[in-house]
């Protein structure tokens, strides 16, 4: 999640909140609906058997009387788990006034202990009648004359048809619950979309930046994102103004090395021809060590530019044809694909790294030489573009451990090929600035490649 895209992480925790809190409010809404459905059934049970009591008297000769009428159908259908019940208390000897849905059966009185008597003399208590259903009975004492002769009311409703109604309220709040999550999420989707579309148009400024196509940020950002592309901008100048500082100095350092350098070898002109040779060979070294370094040091500051951008086939063609045209016997070819590869570097670096591996691969090979040119994982696998430059020759090839020595600055293991022994050291000191590498192996012809990985221009593909 760390290196995941921002919007997906943003819409990441907003799917999270959004489905807590819909998660919640729907335990929440239909609790408080149950709670409200089950004060209302109560009511409706009381008023019910209000309704009875208020029918229900006693004659003189101690019989209940009455016939209530509740105004339901469901008190008159057997089984369907509404009744109403009247039964006379201590002396009273007349017999039971009940409904027709209770049938033959009858509901059982749970201890007074159990369940007492609320502040109005009535209590509520859980029961089922003999067809098996589950009821909420209402039940109170009354006494109905002077006498105290008293009867025992009592209304029954169905707890399925409470249930059925609650389950029925709960499915339609959470599917308006789900209908309206998934219209918010899409909401906030486009939301964080085009609230965040200006940190895509920075990378896409970017990225005009590394393709040499702009030099700074351009475009209206918000206030949220204007300083840092502020900041970007001064550090892309600041970047460029120590580029062409190093410049300036690389430039005036080879000035006013170059005349001292060329005294030196003109003034072998009057030496004996043994120290004329050692001076002059001396001389071409220290020239070339000081061009080394001075490459070197422009490298390094031009190293974090985001500007370093150059075209690998033109600049591979352009040295392999100068390359044939001085070994005429020497077959050298280009096989790069895709032919449209950009580096990160600079073109001069890449002309003098390509440059050394080619000239150094004609002093061994004996008929031919192959420059290849493939995209690359990055080594580091931080997702990068990478692309790998092999130069194969026919020659000789080398060993492990000449390979290794190969690389090492000054060495030469072949004294009677021309050269100063800089030419790999060169080149993996520039591979490695552009933080890249040089190796060296044994090609399948059996002589060496020398494999040449370069940073190129945007996101690994």
């Amino acid at each position: 999640m760390t290196r995941g895209s921002l919007t997906a992480r943003v819409l990441l925790l907003a799917t999270v909140w959004a489905v807590i809190a819909l998660v919640v409010i729907a335990v929440v809404i239909s609790q408080l609906y149950r709670n409200g459905s089950e004060r209302a059934f109560a009511e409706l049970l009381r008023a019910q058997l209000n309704s009875v009591i208020n029918a229900v008297s006693i004659d003189p000769d101690g019989r209940l009387t009455g016939e209530p009428q509740l105004g339901d159908l469901v008190f008159e259908q057997p089984g369907s788990g509404w009744i109403w019940l009247v039964e006379p208390i201590a002396d009273t000897s007349g017999s039971r006034l009940a409904s027709v849905s209770i049938g033959d059966g009858t509901l059982e009185v749970p201890p007074l202990a159990d369940n007492p008597f609320d502040e109005r003399y009535l209590r509520f208590y859980p029961a089922r009648d003999g067809f098996g259903n589950a009821l909420t009975v209402a039940e109170t004492e009354v006494e109905l004359d002077s006498e105290g002769r008293a009867a025992r009311f009592r209304v029954a409703g169905n707890r399925a048809v409470l249930n059925a109604e609650i389950d029925a309220f709960s499915r339609n709040l959470y599917l308006a619950l789900a209908l309206f999550g998934i219209g918010s999420l899409l909401v906030n989707a486009v939301a964080i979309l085009i609230g965040l579309r200006p940190l895509d148009h920075a990378r896409q400024a970017l990225g005009r930046i590394r393709a040499g196509e702009a030099d700074q940020l351009d475009g209206a950002f918000p206030r949220e994102i204007a300083p840092l592309a502020g900041e970007i901008n001064a550090l892309i100048d600041t970047n460029r103004r120590v580029v062409e500082r190093a410049r300036m100095q690389v430039g005036n350092l080879a000035h006013s090395l170059k005349t001292p350098i060329a005294v030196l070898i003109n003034e072998t002109r009057d030496m004996t021809p043994a120290h004329a040779a050692l001076v002059r060979a001396q001389a071409d070294t220290m020239q070339a060590q000081v061009q080394t370094y001075l490459d070197r040091a422009r490298i390094a500051a031009q190293r974090g530019s985001v500007l370093a951008r150059t075209e690998a086939a033109p600049v591979i063609d352009r040295l392999v044809r100068v390359m044939a045209k001085l070994n005429p016997n020497l077959e050298i070819t280009a096989d790069l694909e895709p032919r449209s590869a950009l580096l990160a570097v600079e073109s001069q670096d890449l002309e003098e790294a390509m440059g050394n591996l080619i000239e150094n691969a004609a002093k061994f090979a004996r008929s031919r030489i192959v420059v290849r040119l493939r995209p690359m994982r990055d080594p580091e696998g931080r997702g990068r573009r990478f692309f790998r430059i092999e130069i194969e020759d026919d020659g000789p090839g080398l060993d492990e451990a000449e390979m290794a020595e190969a690389v090492k600055r000054g060495r030469r293991l072949d004294e009677t090929k021309p050269g100063t022994g800089l030419g790999l050291s060169i080149v993996t000191e520039i591979a490695t600035e552009y933080q890249g590498g040089l190796a060296l192996a044994r090609a399948g012809s059996g002589g060496l490649v020398a494999r040449l990985t370069l940073p190129g221009l945007g996101a690994e593909p």
